[in-house]
């Protein structure tokens, strides 16, 4: 008897933390949109802008989003009006992702 009181004991106290888990009483804020679009920018320069092709060229940093390393390479652009917004030599800050095994500038801007 001793033994199942033990063991009933011994499965309380476990569940307890357990249990704590499942109540949620304060959580950190969320990070805000500009919190998390900052944290995806990535910078570069611009080598290339092609607009027929709705393609840029950019020399760039680490694209963590990507876990990509720094490099120069061509992207797709998410709209060909950025295209319009930016010309080979400047500096820029950007965002990409991965669609369908190309690249794609997702937003870009001059920086500041």
């Amino acid at each position: 008897m001793k033994t199942l009181a033990l063991a009933a004991a011994v499965a309380a106290f476990a569940a307890g933390p357990a249990a704590a888990q499942t109540h949620h009483h304060a959580h950190p804020a969320p990070a805000t949109m500009a919190q998390a679009t900052a944290a995806t920018l990535a910078d570069g320069e611009v080598r290339k802008v092609d607009k027929d092709a709705g393609k840029i060229t950019l020399k760039h940093g680490p694209i963590k989003s990507l876990d990509m390393p720094p490099m120069t390479m061509v992207f797709q652009v998410k709209d060909r009006a950025f295209l319009d917004k930016v010309k080979a030599g400047d500096k820029v800050k950007f965002t990409a992702e991965e669609k369908a095994g190309a690249y794609v500038v997702t937003s870009i801007d001059a920086a500041k």
